[in-house]
């Protein structure tokens, strides 16, 4: 007969053991297993987003989801009003509290809240951004796919009780497999989630990362074929002569990205506005301009396709870039729940092909391809605002199958990105919407390492629980077991003694016995009193044992301890004990190997 609370002990057993084995900094494979899970989740949430998105648009719109060019005029208020009261009533029911999203929240909360993600501002995020597509608002989806895919890897984490350490990694994998399920680039996925989200490159963060993506992507392409929505053909550049003309594209796009970063952080100083007057603002900016200007309706990637495939003219793809340019992030500033990504890729398509066809205009004799530049001025784009220069450059290397793309659009990156940064003195757009918010990230090497590591990983075990007074017999009982520390309650705090000072004061205590002959001692003279013995003692605060060493170091530098002791997750601090954590303990292991041996 099976014994079902054997069972449940069993399994409790191991996942135990599986987190604690998460708490080390090289737990490659427990955390490869999880990446393939996260892969696996994600790639079905993106899926189930993009249908959710582009099945009503299929109904609604002739030819193509993203045809809202073929709507008439009063169609487009339509689509765009009844967008706006459909998220409103979003907000209304989940209150501003929960209506926070976008990536720079996924930076907050993995940065600065051990990277968890309230599971309503996940839900939020699914149906507002799908109304906001489905409704043709100028935003992009890959956004809110970053913000799905870190949520599904913070909810299994939290549901898992798993170690904060590894929550890095975990989210790193969720933001992977969205982005490679939205674009279809599994590579792309990975390097944006490492140089945008988690912003550092280890093996260990590598191998899940990579795994996760890659899972991502099969879950896409079993849904929706291996069509990534953007046609980007094979173009080269025809003469070294062009190069100096990419250094002009460059610093073009560095114009562009730094307007765009700008206007978003003008738009959200509106945001102690009414959020239904700021969303009725930016459905009337919408709505007006794509009276003369549809293609500011939707993802735009049919704009891209146009460019590509040479259809579009100079006026035009100025016009519907500057479009773009003007309105995407003013929107998304005033509160409409979608990704600057997609957009980013437009306005740089189309800036760069008008930059293409006037070159060729001036030089007729360099034979220039004008989708060449289409796709050097997306690279740009995503490259200058995003700050994430090797995520564009794997990208179009993805999207373009053409290696011959790299040594060019390198160029125009290190232009654009340089640019952007020392002329304009931006960051990245997220790190300019989190600092205008008063929220900063630290990104400084000692709290990137103390990350990586939970206190179980440094914790000391070797401590025994003795009640305040303890007679001779108990002490040596104790003893035996070899403890570095001794633990009891004093005032209803945790107090740790040396086990040293104890045997010190055990050998004294005898001798003080044997020297009275007449054997006159009361009983409570054999008693040892703990708080009388001399010795260094720690005044211990209690930490929940899936905390990481920067929330270890923070309890001790914030409440003055001097100590930590390692209590059960989700239960009262005062609970079971697992280990004694000190500061000489986090300074030894962030101390490099180098510097110990050479101190000796």
């Amino acid at each position: 007969m099976i014994n079902t609370k054997q069972i449940a002990r069993f399994c409790s057993d191991h996942l135990n053991n599986f987190r604690h084995s998460l708490a080390y900094f090289d737990a490659l494979p427990q955390l490869t297993l999880l990446g393939l899970l996260i892969g696996l989740l994600t790639g079905a949430v993106i899926v189930v987003f993009r249908f959710l998105i582009d099945t009503p648009l299929s109904f609604l719109i002739s030819e193509h989801t993203d045809n809202f060019e073929s709507l008439s005029i009063p169609d487009r208020f339509l689509f765009i009003f009844t967008g706006l009261l459909a998220l409103g009533l979003l907000i209304k029911i989940a209150g501003k509290k929960h209506s926070e999203t976008s990536v720079a929240h996924v930076l907050d909360r993995l940065h600065n809240y051990q990277g968890k993600l309230p599971f309503s501002n996940w839900l939020v995020q699914f149906a507002g951004a799908i109304i906001a597509m489905v409704s043709g608002q100028s935003v992009g989806r890959e956004g809110p796919a970053v913000h799905l895919g870190a949520g599904v890897a913070s909810q299994l984490g939290q549901w898992l009780r798993l170690p904060n350490n590894s929550m890095h990694t975990l989210i790193g994998c969720g933001v992977a497999a969205a982005i490679s399920a939205s674009f279809d680039t599994p590579m792309a996925g990975v390097i944006f989630a490492m140089e945008v989200i988690v912003m550092e490159y280890t093996i260990v963060g590598f191998v899940p990362v990579i795994l996760a993506s890659v899972m991502g992507t099969m879950m896409s392409q079993a849904a929706f074929g291996e069509s990534g929505g953007l046609l980007v053909g094979s173009s080269d550049m025809n003469s070294l002569t062009e190069l100096p003309y990419m250094v002009v594209v460059g610093l073009v796009i560095s114009l562009c990205a730094s307007t765009y970063i700008r206007l978003n952080i003008f738009a959200l100083k509106f945001n102690t506005i009414s959020i239904y007057l700021r969303l009725l603002v930016a459905g009337l900016l919408t709505a007006v301009v794509a009276t003369a200007v549809p293609e500011v309706m939707g993802l735009g990637y049919d704009t891209v396709n146009a460019a590509l495939a040479g259809q579009l003219l100079v006026g035009s793809l100025l016009i519907i870039g500057m479009a773009k340019l003007l309105i995407t992030p003013v929107v998304i500033g005033l509160g409409i729940p979608g990704g600057v990504i997609g957009p980013l890729l437009v306005i740089g398509g189309c800036i760069g092909g008008a930059m293409g066809l006037a070159l060729q205009a001036i030089m007729p004799e360099l034979s220039t391809n004008p989708s060449f530049y289409v796709v050097i001025g997306m690279t740009g784009m995503m490259a200058a605002t995003l700050n994430a220069p090797l995520a564009a450059l794997v990208a179009v290397l993805e999207l373009s199958y053409n290696p011959h793309m790299i040594f060019p659009a390198m160029l125009v990156i290190v232009v654009a990105c340089v640019s952007t940064r020392q002329l304009f003195k931006l960051q990245s757009i997220f790190v300019q919407q989190l600092i205008h918010s008063g929220r900063k990230l630290d990104f400084g090497p000692a709290k990137q390492a103390l990350r990586r590591a939970g206190v179980r990983s440094i914790m000391d075990t070797r401590f025994v629980m003795a009640p305040p007074n303890i007679t001779v017999d108990e002490s040596h009982l104790l003893l035996s077991k070899k403890p570095m520390w001794v633990l009891y309650e004093e005032d209803q705090q945790k107090v740790a003694l040396r086990a040293a000072d104890l045997a010190a004061a055990v050998t004294a205590h005898k001798e003080y016995i044997i020297q009275d002959v007449e054997n006159t001692l009361s009983p409570e003279v054999l008693e040892l009193h703990l708080h009388d013995i001399p010795g260094r003692r720690l005044n211990l605060q209690p930490i929940h044992d899936t905390a990481n060493l920067i929330e270890a170091l923070e309890a001790l530098t914030q409440a003055g301890a001097e100590g930590l002791f390692v209590s059960k997750t989700y239960r009262p601090l005062s609970g079971n004990v697992h280990g004694v954590i000190t500061m000489a303990s986090i300074q030894n292991y962030y101390q490099p190997e180098e510097f110990k041996h050479a101190v000796g």
